[in-house]
């Protein structure tokens, strides 16, 4: 289906007001991914002003995960059902309230819900955001090429976040929560001119309540668990019976989905190869490159004292690759395609984590944190939109929404578990109160480096099995079809439509 902003006769080109739209999406890409990395280095600040303990500061951070993490499904379908554009304004608006009242209050209670809220309205916004430009931009090029942009910007949001963290928080942290806040504002007031108009997906098959509840309760529970995890013990009782009530809670949701009439997750989507390990790729590749931020973090501040913003910068090498890639991504897929390019981005990334073990007391930039940051960059500009690309690739328009839920959930998730089994795995190895020497305390951190690296190395082997040759297999640069419907799952969309 051709979108509205693209008339076959310009020949793909991209009219004004397709670049407003894609900046509108990028902006609450950008805006995301910011949040998530501004936050961390204003905690301690945060933590003196509202006289908060590091387990209530913990919640600042892990609030925002929660509301995220637990309901990008239901946000996902929701686009689908009620209307993407609906849906990512109403979001968006949301998110920019949120964002006022998290730099205005002056209760610890009051700023994790804040932060909560804001995690819940970005749940509907990054599944509506990418689903509009997978309806909205043709497969093929000029879809990589907008879902290159796309990544990036939240790429670089990221980086960015880190840098204007240092700075701000010198002035005041309230800073760091209200900035969001105007940016937030703006790009709603222009998506409201510049969005395209969608409908519902019209039908009487109904909303499937039952299986947003259980999808919803479960990840709910399943990122609380893994948050807390560290703190109370991954073999207490606690966590234990957390994690199996997680299990009955997700086998009830798929049998709720294997007969709902309108599901809040076709299952028959993940029949699909290049479906899974985008899926997969998602988890391992956030997961291995969160844990690796985290440690990276304290090894700087704590080990090498170095400031917040000196700490930015050091990042800033691979933020900066990510974001002149942009433009360029885009026909990189279209020549090699997703499943090499993830493949190479991968063994790029593992190679920097290798490297980075090399480590010590007195690093010379140069030679030893600046290589890694530039591989790392490298992998991340070549695998987070190659993973997007071949998610959504051969999806049906009205299930775009839900596809970008799953992989904004595989994102999440990925990102919550192994970031507790990395903070897991060092504290199990931190030195003893009387020998917390510099040198244990760095010789506790590389146990949870070899965890990052093994991640992101089972990340690479489940993308080379994409690899594998096969009879007709398509041209590299081209789009890769999902499962589609059973003839039992085709009858319900014939139903509903």
């Amino acid at each position: 289906m051709t979108s509205p902003l693209i008339s076959p006769a310009s020949g793909g080109r991209w009219t004004p007001r397709l670049w407003g739209t894609l900046l509108v999406l990028c902006a609450a890409m950008f805006l995301d991914a910011l949040d998530v990395s501004m936050v961390g280095v204003a905690l301690p600040s945060i933590g003196a002003d509202l006289g908060l303990s590091t387990s209530a500061l913990q919640w600042i951070v892990s609030g925002y995960i929660l509301g995220y993490g637990g309901l990008l499904l239901l946000g996902g379908r929701a686009a689908d059902l009620l209307g993407r554009r609906q849906v990512f304004l109403v979001a968006l608006g949301v998110f920019a309230l949120a964002s006022l009242l998290g730099g205005l209050v002056d209760s610890g209670p009051l700023l994790i819900a804040s932060r909560f809220v804001k995690g819940l309205s970005a749940a509907f916004t990054a599944p509506a955001g990418l689903s509009i430009i997978t309806t909205t931009f043709p497969e093929g090029p000029l879809r990589n090429r907008a879902l290159a942009i796309y990544t990036t910007c939240g790429a670089t949001g990221y980086s960015m976040g880190l840098v204007f963290s240092g700075l701000l928080t010198e002035a005041g942290w309230r800073l760091t929560m209200l900035l969001p806040a105007p940016i937030a504002l703006i790009a709603l007031l222009a998506g409201l001119k510049l969005l395209p108009r969608t409908e519902r997906e019209r039908g009487r098959g109904g909303y499937d309540v039952p299986g947003a509840v259980l999808g919803t309760v479960s990840m709910l529970l399943l990122v609380f668990t893994v948050v807390e995890a560290p703190e109370v013990g991954w073999g207490s009782v606690r966590t234990v019976v957390s994690f199996a009530a997680v299990a009955v809670l997700l086998a009830a949701f798929v049998t709720v989905e294997r007969r709902s009439p309108s599901p809040l997750v076709r299952l028959g989507v993940l029949r699909s190869g290049p479906q899974v390990r985008a899926q997969l790729g998602a988890l391992t590749f956030v997961g291995s490159y969160i844990g690796f931020q985290f440690l990276v973090t304290l090894y700087m501040q704590q080990l090498l004292g170095w400031s917040a913003l000196h700490t930015a910068l050091a990042f800033l090498p691979a933020g900066a690759l990510v974001a002149l890639s942009a433009t360029k991504v885009g026909a990189v897929i279209d020549r090699f395609g997703t499943a090499r390019l993830i493949v190479v981005g991968f063994a790029l990334m593992v190679t920097g984590y290798v490297l980075f073990l090399r480590i010590d007391l007195d690093p010379v930039y140069a030679a030893v944190i600046l290589p890694t940051m530039l591989l790392v960059g490298s992998g991340f500009a070549l695998t987070f939109p190659s993973l997007n690309v071949q998610a959504t690739n051969g999806v049906d328009e009205h299930e775009q929404g839900m596809v970008s839920g799953l992989l904004n959930t595989s994102v999440q998730v990925g990102g919550a578990i192994f970031l507790a089994v990395v903070t897991a795995v060092v504290t199990a190895h931190a030195p003893e109160h009387g020998d917390a020497s510099p040198q244990a305390v760095l010789d506790s951190y590389r146990p949870g480096l070899v965890v990052v690296a093994v991640v992101a190395l089972a990340g690479l082997l489940i993308t080379l099995t994409g690899l594998r040759p096969r009879r007709n297999r398509q041209a590299a640069g081209t789009s890769v079809v999902v499962a589609k419907s059973t003839p039992r799952e085709a009858e319900r969309v014939a139903v509903r439509d």
